[in-house]
This record gives C-alpha cells, structure tokens and sequence, in this order.
C-alpha cells in the first residue's frame, strides 16, 4: 500500500525494473564488445583510439581543462539541479502538509546551478584569447558553447528579478502569483532545458573537434541516459509536484491554487485535496 501523502508512486524502482535495466545495460556492453571485436581490437583499446579512425587526438592542456569543466557542469551539476528542482520539492520523508515549504531542493538547486555557472566561468576564462579552427564543427562548438552561456547568463537574470516570495500575511510575486512571477516560471523552465539541450550540442561537436577518445563520449552517452531514465521514472511516478503547493499546502484559499501550474507535467492537487490530506487519506490528484 502506498501511504505517501501526495499519492506519488515508489521512489526506488521494483527488482523486476531494476533487472530489466541491469539486463539493458549488459546487452549494451556485450553489444559494445561485439563491436569492437568487429572492428579488429580488443573492447579496451577499442574505446582508447580517437572517435574518427585516421585523424589524431589534439588537444592542449588549456583545452583539456575547458572542457573538462563544462562537461562537470552540464553534463553532471545542472542537470542534477534540475532534477532536484523538478521532483523533490516534497522529500520522501516529509509529513507533508503538516511540513510545508522544504528548501531541500532550493539549496540543492541554488548549489549546483550557481556552481554549474562559475565552472562555465572559469572554462570561458581558459579560452577566452585562444585563436579558434575555422573549420565547420569548431564553428558549431563555438556557437553552441555561446549559446549555452548566454541563457546561462539569462537564468541567472532572470533569478534576481524574479520578484518577491509573500506569504499568505505578506503581498509577493509569488504568492500572489502575479504576472511577473508567471513569466519568470515559463522563461526560467523553458530556457533552462533549452541550455542544456544547446550544451549537449557543445559537449558532442567538442568531442568531435579534438576527436576525444571514444570511452569519453561513452562514458557520458552513459550517465546522460541514466540521467534521462531517472528524469522518466521520477515523472511517471508522480514526482513533480507543483512549486506552489509544496511551499503553501493545497488550500484553494491561496491564491496560486485556483490557477493552473506553469508548464507540462506538473501534478496539482484539486479543490478539497487539502481536507483529505488532513484525515491521513491520499488525495485524488
């Protein structure tokens, strides 16, 4: 029986989910080692040689840090933030509602985007007076990579003037959900996930332009769809939960509650729900 109080399903998957998976992951090696054997080496010297058979792996140590820095930051810290963002507003042990507005995921998030941003920082500042190729891919990373820090740059814009927070004693942006906050949630979610999908574009014709060893761009094909299964499993399962209620409850009272969510996916809890949380009985979402 589920006894969660926002009617979410199991955070930790079933063996039978976790064996398929393990399964999936095995099928890929072995499919990886066929592969290699295939094309004449050994798995592990196979994933040593360059990504593109007949041209060097060049990169100097300036470049090597550069790049090592923006995959730390957007293959790995933003995208956690946004998982953090995104389904654990309402931690699992929480007594929710009787324990409102957990800033769990608020300090996680705040942490690794605000890190995420001054690695990107730093990994600009290694390059900043290198002279780039003019070949085609260099010219795509180049773009992309700048596309990346400027809505990076624009996240961090959009944070200060998201306006205020309110309460139910307090007039707020968000409380109140005013036009100001709605815009900063549709701006700040859309051009978040725009980021990282321009970033991924940086990371792959980066690989690509220095022709990076293959293990790299396996190892993070690798945890990025790890990152993306988890991302899957966690909205299936009822994990998102709308900003809002999770910091005020589900009284229709609060302002924010007659409105719906800003963006896709988000679960909202309906009219009474609140009174059924308060007997202890799951609410209908």
């Amino acid at each position: 029986m589920n006894n969660d109080p926002l009617g979410r399903g199991p955070l930790r998957p079933a063996p039978g989910v976790l064996a398929g998976a393990g399964a999936a992951a095995l099928v890929a090696l072995v499919a990886l080692a066929v592969l290699a054997w295939v094309a004449g080496s050994d798995p592990l010297a196979w994933l040593q040689q360059p990504m593109v058979d007949g041209r060097p792996h060049r990169i100097d140590m300036i470049q090597a840090w550069h790049a090592r820095a923006m995959v730390l930051a957007w293959a790995v810290m933003i995208p956690l933030g946004i998982l953090a963002a995104r389904f654990f507003k309402v931690t699992p042990r929480q007594a929710w509602p009787a324990a409102l507005d957990n800033k769990w995921w608020w300090h996680a998030h705040l942490a690794l985007q605000i890190g995420g941003v001054l690695l990107t920082a730093a990994a600009v500042t290694l390059v900043w007076q290198v002279s780039g190729s003019d070949e085609a891919l260099a010219r795509l990373h180049r773009v992309s990579a700048w596309a990346t820090c400027a809505l990076a740059a624009l996240q961090v814009l959009g944070g200060v003037l998201r306006g205020s927070k309110g309460s139910p004693d307090e007039p707020g942006d968000h409380y109140d959900m005013t036009g100001r906050r709605v815009v900063f949630e549709a701006a700040h979610k859309l051009a978040g996930y725009l980021a990282l999908a321009v970033a991924a574009v940086a990371i792959a014709t980066g690989l690509l332009h220095v022709n990076a060893p293959r293990w790299m761009p396996v190892l993070i094909g690798a945890w990025s769809l790890a990152w993306a299964g988890a991302f899957a499993w966690l909205q299936c399962r009822g994990w998102c939960i709308d900003t809002y209620q999770a910091i005020w409850g589900a009284d229709p009272r609060h302002p924010g509650n007659r409105r719906p969510p800003v963006g896709p996916g988000i679960r909202q809890l309906r009219g009474s729900a609140h009174r059924a949380c308060r007997g202890g009985t799951p609410p209908a979402v």
